[in-house]
Parts: structure tokens; C-alpha cells; sequence
């Protein structure tokens, strides 16, 4: 509507597409940097130490720093690579991540291209990335980068599978696939969020949020790189500003599996606090602005979760990853999906809004017991052969 009082068709359309493009790389890019500094934080505090503390203040330019160094560095492409596929790889993968954000709805009305199959849409381009990965590990001319896009190739594949089956439960509830009228259905008070609907979609979240984070090739579910070797797998003879954009394209996939995962079950712009719509009631501005704030606070604080779980938990090996997808989460996901169809079906309305009503209370009173056992103080000292905050030794 703005550019068409400046331009006419076709132009306006082109306009309009330009300039929500360019909005969405610039938040892209704008939360790869957070990202990069933020993943440095949590494992410093997770392995104690301060992280990033020289370069600006609290070290919020170090990702600035590593991008000019990256910049800085030789562009190089191996003797015997296809250097044409070589260099469009790493394009490959980012473009994947960042077309996902065209379908994702930030606020109410506040999408790039709202689509009815917007759910669909965004599992699918998800999915191309491992395009680019298997063209990269093709056309390097190494056997560690070969074997490696080919691990990560068959992990994305598979997880695929429970990832979207965890799309579907939310999909049967709301009767829809477009991404915008789900998060409208869970409009109002936090219980109703569709993770508190049933005792099958509070399990079908941290179910979903698993396989999202294996998707995003997170550790420990990072197959990339073997066991027995310190190579990076598929992007091992990359350097320079092509390594960067594999490390763009993952850190995008990361926020728009969490926009996803919010969307569809956390509420997506609510904030649970209001029983109605902010745009209603504050106009379209300032109740986009409280929409937007909450929405991508709920998706950072689910890329914090990824990175936490990172810097917690050991890599687990191929055998162990495909074993979790194709034994457990597969038939644990399908489980799910039925258990919600049924409960639809036979369960009266009173007791499902009784059952909603625990597991919401239920859940937030855990979160609180969480963020004060994580807030709470550490003793500054310990006696000796004890160390402070540690479990005490046990004594023969």
C-alpha cells in the first residue's frame, strides 16, 4: 500500500518485494552477529570462564571483529574442486535459511508473503539447505568433506520426517496451515497456547524442538564432524567469507526453526499477559512493536536453549543419532499425533479445560523453580577437597 501511492503496477509489487527482502537479510544478519556473541557468552559461562570482555563493551564487537578477519582472509578454492559449484554451495545453504523467513509472521498482519500453505512452505526451503551441503562436500575434491556432507546429508534427511509429523499436531488442532491464522487461534491468556492444549502437544514440543535442533545440525546432534578427526566435514576446505555464510545460513536456521516452534506452539506474537489482540486496542504501531519485541524474545530465548544444550552435552555418534530419529522420535512423534486426534475426538470440554489449566500453572510454577535455582548464588567457598557449588565427595 505505501509504495503504490509512489508507483504503479508492476512496480509497486516490486518495490514492496525489494524492500521486505532487505529488511529481512539486515535481521538476518543483525541476529547472526547477537548469535555469534551470544554463543560465545553461554560457553564461557557455562565452562566459567568470561568470554568475549576486550573488544567493545561486554564484547558485543568481537563478532565484528571475526567478521573483518574473515573478510581479510584468502578466498581459497582446492586444485581439483569444481570451483563453480564450490563457490555457489555456501549461497545454497544461506538462501535456503533466509527464504523460510518470507512466510514467517512477526505480528499480527507483519509478514513477508502470507501464504495459506505457509507451514508446508517453510519445512520444504528448511529442507533444500542440504542442497548446499552436499554440493559442497561434492565439489571439494576431499574425501573428509565428501564423508562428511554425506553424514550430515542423512541426518538432515531423517529428521525431516518427525520434524514435520511435529508440524502436524498443531496443523490438526488449528485446522490450518497458514502460519499467520495459528498464531491468531492462540490470541489471548498464555493457557491458550497450543503446548498447553493437551498432555500430547505439551510432549509434542520438546519432541519438536529436538528435531529442529538436530535439523539445524546443533550438537550434540553435529555429525559434520567425525569422531576420530578434528576436521569440519563438509565445509572443511572452505575459508574466508564462504566459511562465514555456512555459519550465517545454520545461525538463520536456528532463529526461523524458533520462530517456527514459537508459532505454532508458544503463542507466536502473544505474550500470554493480554486477553486480547494489541493492534485492536493500541493501533497498528505500537501493538506490532509489543508484538515483534515478544515474538523474537521467545525466539532468542529457544536459540539460548540450542546453544546450552551445545556446551551441556556430549556429540553423540552416527549411530546414536540415526537410532534416536528412526527408533525413538519417529514412533514417539506418531504416538503423539494420535493421542491429540483422540483426545479431540472423545475428550469432554470441561475436562480438557481443567487438564489445560494444570499443565499451564503446572509448567510455569517449574519455570520459576528453574530461574531461581539458576539465579540463586553460589557458596564463595568450600572446604578442603570440595569444590564450591559441586556435589560433596563421597566419604568410604
Amino acid at each position: 500500500m505505501f509504495w503504490s501511492q509512489y508507483l504503479s503496477p508492476p512496480w509497486n509489487g516490486v518495490a514492496a518485494g525489494i524492500t521486505a527482502a532487505a529488511l529481512l537479510l539486515g535481521f538476518v544478519g543483525l541476529s547472526a552477529f547477537l548469535a555469534i556473541w551470544a554463543e560465545r557468552k553461554v560457553s564461557g559461562r557455562i565452562q566459567d570462564r568470561l568470554g568475549p570482555s576486550r573488544v567493545g563493551p561486554f564484547g558485543l564487537l568481537q563478532s565484528l571483529a571475526d567478521a573483518i578477519k574473515l573478510i581479510a582472509k584468502e578466498d581459497h578454492a582446492p586444485a581439483g574442486a569444481d570451483r563453480w559449484l564450490f563457490r555457489l554451495a555456501p549461497y545454497l545453504a544461506f538462501a535456503a535459511s533466509f527464504t523460510a523467513f518470507l512466510a514467517l509472521p512477526f505480528g499480527k498482519d507483519l509478514v513477508a508473503a502470507e501464504l495459506q500453505t505457509a507451514a508446508f512452505f517453510v519445512l520444504a526451503v528448511l529442507s533444500s539447505e542440504v542442497f548446499g551441503v552436499v554440493l559442497a562436500g561434492y565439489s571439494s575434491a576431499s574425501k573428509w568433506a565428501l564423508f562428511g556432507s554425506i553424514r550430515e546429508a542423512a541426518q538432515m534427511v531423517s529428521y525431516e520426517v518427525p520434524r514435520s509429523l511435529g508440524v502436524v499436531t498443531p496443523v490438526c488442532l488449528m485446522g490450518s496451515l497458514n502460519l499467520h491464522q495459528i498464531a491468531r487461534g492462540q490470541e489471548g491468556w498464555f493457557w491458550n497456547w497450543n503446548v498447553f492444549h493437551d498432555p500430547f502437544t505439551w510432549l509434542a514440543f520438546f519432541v519438536f524442538f529436538v528435531t529442529v535442533t538436530a535439523g539445524c545440525k546443533r550438537a550434540p546432534f553435529d555429525l559434520a564432524e567425525a569422531e576420530s578427526e578434528l576436521v569440519a566435514g563438509f565445509h572443511t576446505e572452505y575459508s574466508g567469507f564462504r566459511w562465514s555464510v555456512f555459519f550465517l545460513a545454520e545461525y538463520g536456521s536456528m532463529f526461523a526453526v524458533s520462530a517456527l516452534a514459537s508459532l505454532l506452539y508458544l503463542g507466536g506474537w502473544h505474550s500470554g499477559l493480554l486477553p486480547f489482540e494489541p493492534t485492536e486496542r493500541w493501533g497498528l504501531f505500537w501493538g506490532n512493536l509489543l508484538n515483534v519485541t515478544v515474538f523474537i524474545a521467545k525466539c532468542w530465548l529457544l536459540v539460548l536453549v540450542m546453544m546450552w544444550l551445545r556446551w551441556t552435552l556430549p556429540r553423540l555418534r552416527i549411530d546414536q543419532v540415526m537410532e534416536t530419529c528412526l527408533f525413538y522420535l519417529l514412533p514417539i512423534n506418531c504416538v503423539l499425533l494420535g493421542g491429540v486426534c483422540v483426545w479431540l475426538l472423545l475428550v469432554p470440554p470441561g475436562a480438557a479445560a481443567a487438564v489445560r489449566a494444570v499443565l499451564a500453572w503446572g509448567t510455569l510454577a517449574a519455570m520459576l523453580l528453574l530461574a531461581v535455582s539458576l539465579l540463586r548464588p553460589l557458596p564463595a567457598n568450600a572446604r578442603r577437597g570440595q569444590l564450591p557449588g559441586a556435589w560433596q565427595p563421597v566419604r568410604q
